[in-house]
């Protein structure tokens, strides 16, 4: 469990600048109601240049199909070596850097959560799934088929006949199904047995991330979520085999990670933006948990 002082109630402290925020730039012509969507190729987006993104965060969840190509992938501070054949999910609030060669072909996909919403129980755990396994290289005959529906959405998408949201929202429930059934390396993805368990995840999840700067108990969560501690932790264990407590930690240093890499701010200037009063027990708790110092890990990673 992670305790903070309290600051008094006279301290104030500068807004921290947040890391960059990219929306969907590319929707319908006439945008729908139900969300916004949108798919391009690489080649049309690299235009024959290479393409560097510096750290940033999206609005929207994000789906990278290297067709051919190379570069480096880092998402939430951990990195992969693109190569042929390799897609990514991003979820929204996710941080990562992305860096494409000029000649690399595929596609990226961006739609938000008011677009895509899977329709029954059981489209709904092969989201959760395929949201939570960030990459993964496939094999070439499943990279086909999974190209093949990404080119299929991309016509409907630039040619807009009647009914093409609902099209284009059918393959990608078809991209997802095969996304988890024909993967090389599926990945690490929740272990609850049940809906209910899931649902209740994925709400911890949406809660940690949002509320992490001023909640940072076990209990508050549980409240919040009008479950006791017992039951709350019951449902992370299943799900990812982790405490409530492992959690709440394991979004700390996430989200400072994030502002050390994205931000110029000072260390202080983080601590307090999470919670910590006291800097030298957050640089403590930071080295803890990772090693090194946060001053040691922004300088490493830049």
């Amino acid at each position: 469990m992670v305790f903070c002082k309290a600051k008094t109630p006279f301290t104030t402290f500068a807004p921290m600048k947040p890391i960059p925020v990219r929306h969907i730039t590319s929707a319908p012509k006439d945008p729908s109601p139900t969300g916004r969507f949108s798919i391009r190729t690489i080649e049309d987006l690299l235009n024959g240049s290479k393409l560097v993104h510096e750290l940033h965060k999206h609005d929207f969840f994000f789906v990278l199909a290297v067709q051919q190509g190379s570069g480096t992938h880092e998402i939430d501070f951990t990195q992969y070596n693109i190569q042929d054949h390799s897609i990514f999910i991003l979820r929204p609030g996710q941080a990562h850097r992305l860096e494409l060669a000029a000649n690399s072909t595929g596609f990226i996909v961006e739609f938000d959560n008011a677009f895509y919403q899977p329709r029954t129980p059981t489209h709904q755990q092969r989201w959760l799934k395929a949201s939570h396994k960030q990459f993964c290289a496939v094999t070439t005959p499943a990279f086909h088929q999974l190209q093949s529906l990404l080119a299929n959405m991309h016509l409907e998408f630039t040619t807009q006949p009647t009914g093409y949201l609902e099209a284009i929202q059918a393959y990608l429930d078809l991209f997802f199904l095969h996304y988890i059934r024909q993967s090389r390396n599926p990945g690490t993805i929740p272990r609850a047995d049940n809906g209910y368990s899931q649902d209740r995840f994925e709400e911890l999840q949406q809660l940690l991330d949002a509320q992490i700067t001023r909640l940072k108990s076990t209990s508050q969560y549980a409240e919040l979520m009008r479950l006791s501690p017992y039951q709350l932790n019951a449902i992370t264990k299943s799900a990812v085999g982790k405490t409530v407590s492992e959690l709440i930690n394991d979004q700390i240093i996430l989200e400072a990670k994030r502002h050390l890499l994205a931000t110029h701010h000072q260390v202080k200037e983080i601590a307090d933006h999470l919670g910590y009063e006291d800097i030298s027990y957050f640089i403590r708790f930071f080295k803890k948990h990772t090693g090194t110092s946060p001053d040691a890990f922004r300088k490493n990673f830049r």
